[in-house]
Formats: C-alpha cells, structure tokens, sequence
C-alpha cells in the first residue's frame, strides 16, 4: 500500500506590469530594474548649465530626492522659484534616477529657471496608496524645514520660498493635485513656505464610468500584454496601486467620485494643467479642468496637439517638450 502526498502548487503571476513589476498569488512581489520595454535615453545632455545632488528627505524610509539649481546663477540675480516634481509610472515604477526623469528636471532647472526637487516616494504594490501620498507630504515638511532654518547651501543660495509649485506627470499630477487640496484645505502646513502654484502634466486620474476617450481598445492579437499609456495598462496599475478591493471611484483616482471629498471650499493656487491632444485620459483630464474652473478656480488647460501621454517623460528633448518647458516657464515666472 502506497500513498502520496501533494504540495501546494507555487504561487502564480497574478498581474505583470511592463515586465518590472510581478504580482504573485501568494501576495508576493518580484520588482525587476530593466527597464528596456520603457523608451529611456542612451545619453543624458552634459552641457546643460545644472548642478545636481541627491538628497535624502525621509531618513526612516531612505527615501530620497534630487536637488537640481541653475549652475550660473548668482544670488545678485535674485532667488528661483521651487518646482516639487514627483515623476510618473502609475505609481507602481520608475524613479527620480532613469535617465529620461534626469533629463527632464535637467531641462527645467536650467531654462525656467528654477530649482527643481525631484522626489521618489515608494512604489505600489509593496506600498500601496496612500503610501505615494504620505512621502509627497514628507517632502513637503522637509521643504517646510528647510525654509525655516536654510539648512541647505543650495537652497539658501537660490530657493525663494515664497514661490514654491508642486508638479508632476501622470500619477505624479495625480499627487500634486492631492498636495494642492492638502494645502489648501490646512491639512499641509507650509509655513516659512508657500505654495504658489500647481503644474499637473497629463494627471492620472481614473473613474469606474468611463469618458469617450478611455473606451477599451479591440481584444489584442497575439501577444495580450496591455500596451504602452493605453487604458488596459492604465487600469492594471490602478489595481496595482489601489488599496486591496478597491475600485476606481476611490479618491485616491477620482478625486468627484462618490466618496471624496467636496473641492468647492478648497483654496487653490494657480493651477496650470497640461492636456495632449493623442491621450486616452484627455477627455478626463479636460473635465477636471473644467470642474475646477466652475468652482471658481484659475485654471489654465493647454492642449498638445499631435502629443500623447507622457510625450515630455519619452523625449524630454524634443521640440515639443522645449514648448512645455516654455508654457511652464510663463506659469511659473508670471508672478
């Protein structure tokens, strides 16, 4: 008589995510650093006049950020305004370090001028929202400290804290958007600080009822894998992202879905939204706009024709990213 005994089967892909980022059945996460099925630049311009250093701003977390200022700008010729970028990736990949995220705060630094604060903040599904949240308002606390005593030469140097603008793309618009209605509800203090304005680049947002835009591509042929900035890898890094069980109306993706909070009484700086003309989500995005804009809100939507989403992020040195960096350069030195 023989008998035998089975073995739990191994735990199985649950969701893939572009090849980084695996979730395992078991709850398990493999995160993988290649990101070749991303467009990244071989080589990152040199010649641009920017300093740049890597800051940590959480400690506790090892988390950390990068500190970019014009290299030839001397304190006679007055202090910059601050941009808090937060970097895109569905708040599941990428950070401050790849080279196309470099490029771009390169850029902005040095032809805004400004001085750029590129933050990472932990990624999901290790850490899912409201984690990404939770580092966006560590950043600002430790930009709330360094106002008040200049600990930082660069930022004594150069920081004029009385010009400080959160931005971001993608998932990184969606927490500048959230800091903004933090800041402008008293739940962020900025103190020394102030806030001045708020730039979201193609912010992700989501919703369970879909806008015209979002309608869900043909079944794919072949190879199902969900295709770059399309709705089907959209949605996947909601579920990725999103507390366990949660849909997309959460606040966190919806910020007028039925269980967030009302904006009308909210205070909001300036607000500059950037809108490409080729993005699934641009219906949602101009609705956005348009909500704000009806609660009385300064909002100023631009539209990229010809663009899709994250075409600065893809080719931060394309003629079409040097006219963003100019639309960005007038919100942000308009006063």
């Amino acid at each position: 008589m023989s008998s035998s005994s089975s073995s739990p089967a191994p735990p199985h892909v649950v969701e893939d995510c572009l090849g980084i980022v695996q979730l395992l059945s078991d709850g398990t996460v493999t995160r993988s650093g290649d990101y070749s099925s991303i467009s990244l630049m071989r080589d990152v311009p040199i010649d641009l006049p920017v300093q740049w250093k890597d800051v940590v701003y959480d400690a506790g977390r090892g988390l950390r950020l990068r500190m970019y200022a014009p290299a030839n700008h001397g304190g006679e010729e007055g202090k910059l305004p601050v941009l808090v970028y937060f970097h895109g990736g569905g708040f599941c990949i990428a950070s401050f370090e790849l080279p196309n995220f470099h490029a771009g705060a390169l850029r902005l630094a040095g032809e805004l001028p400004a001085v750029v604060l590129s933050a990472d903040y932990r990624l999901a599904p290790e850490h899912r929202l409201p984690a990404a949240y939770e580092d966006a308002v560590a950043v600002l606390s430790w930009l709330r400290g360094q106002a008040a005593a200049a600990a930082d030469p660069w930022l004594a140097a150069s920081a004029d804290f009385e010009r400080v603008f959160v931005c971001g793309d993608s998932c990184g618009g969606n927490i500048a958007h959230h800091l903004t209605v933090g800041c402008g509800s008293g739940d962020i203090a900025l103190d020394a600080a102030r806030l001045a304005g708020c730039v979201m680049l193609w912010p992700y947002f989501g919703g369970e009822a879909r806008m015209p835009s979002e309608a869900p591509p043909p079944p794919p042929e072949g190879d199902a894998s969900p295709s770059a900035m399309g709705i089907t890898l959209f949605d996947q890094m909601w579920r990725l992202a999103l507390p366990a069980g949660a849909t997309r109306d959460h606040p966190a993706a919806n910020p007028f879905g039925p269980e967030s909070p009302p904006l009308d009484g909210v205070a909001f700086p300036p607000v500059l939204i950037v809108d490409p003309e080729l993005d699934v989500l641009r219906d949602r995005v101009a609705d956005y706009a348009a909500r704000l804009e009806a609660m009385g809100k300064r909002v100023e939507l631009v539209k990229f024709e010809g663009q899709g989403h994250g075409f600065f992020v893809l080719d931060p040195m394309s003629e079409a990213s040097g006219e963003l960096v100019r639309v960005v350069r007038r919100f942000v030195h308009a006063g």
